[in-house]
């Protein structure tokens, strides 16, 4: 086999990647006016909360969709583009002049592979903060003040040192974000586990220097004494995530790979149940395995059923191997959750079956 690219298979990319584009412009664009209309438009009109607010809201959120719809626009895309050179009967003027079938499976590959990089790195750099952005834009519109999000009852463990906040938020000004929370206890146990120190802070603000704590009362307690000291402003050495206190703040599947891992350490360093960080963080890694493979498993089509080039055939395909892989993938989610299995064997084995499937597709249509 020749290396890539050859004139055929530039071709061939050239295909599937207009009607890969084209299906997620679609996709993307009805998903987008879906969120405005529905979504957003019950919002309007709370506090600063406008039409152009809400349109610029939408428009923040757009690269983190177009990260999730992708995968589904991919195959239906590669179904369409396949179908349409099926249809023109090219795929089989291509396959008289000597191309195989895993040819023409590569040139597919090799083309969407190029969007998929460029996902993967939209969904660790761009859609994150452009979700952190239109957060804070309607946040700030809809409340008049520089509050992101709210929640209460926070609770956090590290090592021997339990957090209480009564409430906390993601402030934004001048550029900066940080988050601050409201209340603290912090309750200090000794190796006994004997209650050593309570302290309380009206604020604990986390800065790119590390936590800071402001107008702070702190009792310690000896064998038979008390002491008491109050401190305007005080520097806490902790290893905190404060990715894992703003989760009910930023939601986890909107956290790049790297505070993910951050967030995963400190819940195992202090024995928490960190499984939901864990699926979306080993999710992120089977993002491009997933693409390729649904849209690989989808090819053999090409060959057999599209070639009447029927596009509801085509459109409804796509959308069952889509439909179904998600369906797979959270089955197995689900079971790997219940019975406590690595969640990387739940993402695994929906593969494993959607490339069996395909492998044996591919067999009965190699004639």
């Amino acid at each position: 086999m020749t290396p890539f690219p050859k004139l055929h298979d530039l071709y061939i990319g050239r295909v599937v990647l207009g009607t890969v584009l084209a299906t997620w412009a679609i996709v993307l664009g009805l998903d987008l006016v879906q969120t405005l209309l529905i979504s957003e438009l019950s919002d309007i009109g709370q506090g600063r909360y406008g039409f152009m607010e809400a349109l610029v809201y939408v428009a923040y959120t757009a690269p983190r969709r177009a990260y999730g719809l992708f995968p589904t626009a991919a195959v239906v895309g590669a179904l369409m583009g396949l179908g349409q050179l099926a249809a023109s009967s090219e795929l089989t003027a291509l396959r008289a002049l000597g191309l195989s079938r895993r040819r023409l499976s590569g040139a597919v590959a090799l083309a969407l592979a190029t969007l998929t990089l460029l996902m993967v790195v939209n969904g660790e750099t761009l859609a994150p903060w452009a979700q952190r952005q239109a957060d804070t834009l309607k946040a700030q519109a809809r409340s008049n003040n520089m509050i992101l999000a709210q929640y209460a009852g926070v609770w956090a463990r590290e090592g021997d040192m339990f957090l209480n906040a009564s409430g906390g938020q993601q402030r934004s000004a001048n550029g900066d974000q940080w988050l601050e929370l409201q209340n603290i206890d912090l309750y200090q146990f000794d190796d006994q586990g004997r209650l050593a120190s309570i302290a309380k802070a009206a604020v604990a603000e986390h800065r790119p220097s590390g936590w800071v704590l402001r107008n702070v009362v702190r009792t310690r307690f000896g064998e038979r004494s008390v002491q008491q000291e109050t401190v305007p402003v005080e520097r806490w050495k902790t290893q905190l995530d404060d990715a894992a206190l703003a989760a009910s703040v930023t939601r986890p599947r909107y956290l790049p790979s790297r505070e993910l891992r951050s967030s995963i350490e400190y819940f195992r360093r202090n024995n928490l149940d960190a499984g939901e960080f864990e699926e979306i963080y080993w999710s992120r890694w089977f993002y491009p395995i997933n693409v390729l493979a649904l849209c690989l498993a989808a090819v053999p089509f090409a060959f057999g059923s599209l070639r009447s080039g029927g596009l509801g055939k085509r459109l409804f395909i796509g959308i069952v191997f889509a439909l179904g892989f998600w369906m797979l993938q959270t089955l197995f989610g689900n079971l790997a959750k219940a019975f406590h299995l690595d969640v990387r064997i739940a993402l695994l084995l929906p593969l494993a079956v959607m490339m069996g499937v395909s492998a044996v597709l591919f067999r009965r249509r190699s004639g």
